[in-house]
């Protein structure tokens, strides 16, 4: 054994490394370095045990995460040694899988994706209601249906309230619209391999051939179906490594269940436990206020984090009289911090339960010129108007994008209903061909009648016309004479009269907020197009390219990070301002319609707050050298003030809760700049 693959790493960092003899347990506090052993025993299995790259797989919840571990990965072994490795999110690993086995799912090979945007859209087809937040309570219960693998009849035999039975029946109609259309949700992507599996020895025995070793990051956040699919995966040979934190599982809400990383030690008794407790991130006084917090908790696995890097600055906890001298007080606290430390603004954070809180922060943060980036909100090309059109575009583009017909077909309203598109679908799967080629096959008209076959190839005529003029016929052939990608936009929006729909549907004031940002798209389109002497078709991959790069551009900026707690997980700062630490935002009590039976209230409140301190325990070792909570004693919600308590966490961090001081009231602009200067000059005194 070389010794490159201990190299730096602590006793148990190098026993989860080198352990090969069976399934393995890595319980990893935070900040203690996981990242680091998956990739060192990556690069171990490769360079000095003889697996080959294309037998080890390595799967985590996010691209940003998946990438991080395949730039270590490249930096520890040689290029040629790591190729064909899969270091990838579960849902990638499930496109894969899906894609190879589609025949065995009843799909075709070139099945569409929908994402929850276009899934809602099935789902308010069949609700028949613009009624956003029951359309989302839908979309949920089924998502944890799935991810549970609970199918539509076992979901109608166990729907117990009257918002369960309402989403068992759409299930079901949900999921054959979906067969129909030959496509999948996220959800499948997981659910379905993991059926797969189950049902088909071979297939199952073939990919446990193909994945002789499995390493799986964050892995107190799986659900009952990716437990399986691991299962599946590794077979009775569970040559596997697990990666997790009890006291970091923040996502039951999304399906994941704490109980998982507990059930590897029955389902597989003889795997090895290994706990990473010593603590590269946080001083001492960090790790203290945390372990505390967190002791609240049952235990799973016993661990106590701690670290080297000494006592630290203590922990500030600050009172404000309301959310607005909050707002303004971290934002004057950040600005002085930064001219003190000499620091950078990308090294403070401000951490917040909900995605409400922002936007009195972010003028705050404006009154102050303070550069900052807001993760976790919704990009430009995720609004809804801007997906209308960008769907036209990606099926002018590729007649075989069906979830771009569908929306396309359907947005505005053209007398194209969900029977007719469910038919057309049918029909498409059969033969195995596009939605849109389908639109003109003669066969057809033996499946719709005259009144839902003309709107569907009146259609399917007028995105021909527009292919045509943007330089390619419906067989995808090039023709040289391509019309400027402004006029063709300009003739688009015209046609489809987007404007008369958007004031149709909406009130005045959001209508005109939609079409502003149409304006914006095709503005920024058509000057792309003449800057770059770029025609529709080039201009349509362009936007694809920008979409996907769009987020991970943004981190490269010296900017303040505005997140919520649950965005904020697996990052880290050296000064960290954690809003809002008050009973009923953090702990966040959930929502007062929520239905819960009487008897099973009080178990659900107990699961809630053990939650919501779990989230508390993230949000403090986020912090490398400082934190400073603050409390509103009046917080505004719906043009009410309502009075706030302190969270109960800042007394289980071992704090006392700091109302002693004259609180900050909200400042005029003269008064903030007097404070500004007062705290710059007491930071530079001698």
């Amino acid at each position: 054994m070389s010794t490159f693959a201990t190299n730096g790493l602590n006793p148990t960092q190098r026993e989860a490394v080198l352990y090969l003899d069976g399934p393995c347990l890595v319980l990893a506090g935070a900040g203690s370095g996981k990242t680091r052993v998956i990739t060192q025993k990556i690069a171990y299995l490769l360079r000095d045990c003889d697996y080959k790259a294309r037998n080890v797989v390595a799967l985590t919840f996010t691209n940003k995460a998946a990438r991080e571990m395949d730039d270590r990965v490249k930096r520890l072994v040689d290029p040629a040694l790591a190729k064909g490795l899969t270091i990838s999110t579960f849902h990638s690993l499930g496109v894969r899988i899906l894609r190879e086995e589609a025949q065995h799912a009843g799909l075709k090979p070139q099945f569409s994706i929908f994402d929850s945007d276009d899934a809602m859209a099935i789902v308010q087809d069949l609700l028949a209601t613009t009624d956003r937040a029951r359309l989302r309570a839908v979309q949920q219960t089924i998502s944890l249906w799935k991810n549970g693998l609970i199918d539509p009849d076992a979901a109608a035999a166990q729907a117990a309230s009257a918002s369960q039975v309402e989403a068992a029946r759409v299930y079901r109609s949900y999921n054959a619209t979906l067969a129909a259309y030959q496509a999948v949700d996220f959800d499948d992507l997981i659910a379905l391999p993991a059926q797969i599996f189950e049902r088909e020895v071979e297939v199952r025995e073939k990919w446990q051939k193909r994945v002789r070793y499995l390493l799986v990051d964050e892995y107190q956040d799986t659900n009952v179906c990716q437990y399986r699919l691991v299962q599946w995966l590794t077979g009775p040979r569970a040559m596997f490594t697990a990666v997790g934190d009890d006291d970091q599982a923040i996502y039951a809400w999304r399906g994941a269940t704490i109980e998982n990383l507990a059930k590897l030690t029955t389902d597989y008794p003889q795997i090895r436990l290994v706990k990473l407790e010593q603590n590269y991130r946080s001083s001492q006084s960090i790790l203290a206020a945390a372990n505390h917090v967190i002791a609240k908790n049952p235990k799973l696995f016993e661990k106590k984090l701690w670290s080297e890097h000494g006592t630290g600055d203590a922990i500030s906890v600050t009172a404000m009289p309301n959310d607005e001298a909050e707002a303004e007080n971290v934002a004057m606290k950040i600005s002085a911090a930064r001219f003190e430390k000499q620091a950078s603004w990308k090294d403070f954070a401000i951490l917040y339960r909900g995605n409400h809180q922002a936007r009195i922060v972010e003028q705050a943060m404006r009154n102050l010129h303070i550069p900052y980036s807001i993760s976790g909100g919704q990009s430009f090309f995720d609004k809804a108007e801007v997906r209308d059109i960008l769907a036209y575009l990606r099926l002018i583009a590729n007649e075989e994008d069906d979830p771009a017909f569908i929306r396309a077909a359907t947005t505005p309203k053209r007398g194209i209903g969900q029977v007719t598109l469910q038919t057309l679908g049918q029909y498409a799967g059969e033969r195995k061909i596009s939605l849109f080629e389908a639109v003109f096959e003669m066969g057809l008209e033996s499946r719709l009648n005259t009144r839902q076959l003309e709107p569907l190839r009146h259609f399917g005529d007028f995105i021909v016309r527009i292919q045509m003029r943007a330089g390619h016929t419906a067989v995808g052939q090039q023709v040289k004479a391509a019309e400027p990608a402004g006029v063709i936009l300009d003739d688009l929006l015209s046609t489809i009269q987007y404007e008369r729909y958007l004031y149709d549907m909406l009130d005045e004031k959001p209508a005109q907020n939609r079409w502003q940002n149409i304006l914006e798209l095709v503005g920024w389109l058509k000057r792309k197009a003449e800057a770059d002497s770029m025609g529709l078709l080039d201009l349509v991959q362009h936007v694809a390219l920008v979409t996907m790069l769009e987020r991970s551009e943004e981190q490269e900026q010296d900017a303040v990070k505005l997140s919520t707690l649950h965005a904020s997980k697996g990052l880290e700062y050296p000064h960290v301002y954690l809003l809002g630490v008050e009973e009923g935002l953090l702990p966040h009590l959930g929502r007062d319609d929520e239905e819960v039976e009487p008897a099973r209230a009080a178990d659900a409140l107990v699961s809630r707050i053990q939650e919501e301190r779990r989230l508390m325990y993230v949000g403090i070792t986020r912090a490398q050298r400082s934190l400073h909570l603050s409390w509103c004693q009046k917080r505004r919600r719906a043009r009410e003030d309502l009075v706030r308590e302190p969270s109960r966490f800042i007394e289980e961090m071992g704090l006392s809760v700091a109302l002693d001081q004259k609180p900050v009231e909200t400042m005029s602009p003269k008064s903030r700049l007097d404070a500004l200067k007062a705290m710059l000059n007491k930071s530079v005194a001698p």
